[in-house]
């Protein structure tokens, strides 16, 4: 972050990282659920110290190897456990209530293939399944994105899951740029109860 701390905030990920910083338990456990570039599995690899783990998704194998060289770079690769695989499937790695903080960015690798994106089938699959690895009292952030071939119907298909979690286990914070045009980000925060 730089000296004005509300310069980077039109960024949604730099918000969503500063919500996690402040929110996050240190040397919890954690996930990334849409790995990309690495730059959250990073920032929950610092969060979780020596004590901690992360769990990082994502089917390129071109965001595995970024995020891998960017964690070298930082001196924390033993931190994380980089997998190729669907964010849909995180339940066959991460155990029921073990995790305190899930991340994802949906869309696609920026730079990448924009062919290559999240869906609102495997999206919403993968939400469902870190809700029940949350940890009671962890919480999920979401940055979702609309346009492409398939971001507005990704959206809308989240948007309606999320409206229907049962309001006594969960809160859901939506947050928006008022006053941006042409389908500004939507961060996304989910409190488990």
């Amino acid at each position: 972050m730089t000296e004005n701390r509300c310069e980077n905030f039109s960024r949604i990920t730099d918000w969503c990282h500063a919500l996690i910083r402040s929110l996050a338990p240190r040397e919890g456990n954690y996930i990334d659920a849409t790995m990309g570039k690495g730059n959250d599995t990073l920032l929950l690899a610092r969060l979780a110290g020596e004590q901690g783990q992360v769990l990082a998704f994502d089917i390129q194998k071109e965001a595995l190897d970024m995020t891998k060289a960017l964690l070298k770079e930082n001196g924390v690769e033993d931190r994380a456990k980089l997998i190729l695989d669907g964010h849909e499937q995180m339940d066959r790695y991460a155990k029921k209530e073990s995790m305190d903080v899930i991340c994802f960015n949906f869309g696609y690798l920026p730079g990448g293939d924009h062919n290559i994106a999240t869906a609102a089938k495997t999206s919403v699959a993968a939400v469902q399944k870190g809700l029940e690895i949350l940890k009671h009292g962890g919480f999920m952030s979401l940055c979702i994105y609309s346009g492409g071939d398939t971001g507005f119907e990704e959206k809308e298909t989240l948007l309606a899951f999320l409206k229907e979690l049962s309001p006594g286990e969960y809160t859901v914070i939506l947050q928006e740029y008022y006053n941006r045009k042409n389908h500004p980000p939507l961060p996304v925060l989910i409190f488990k109860k």
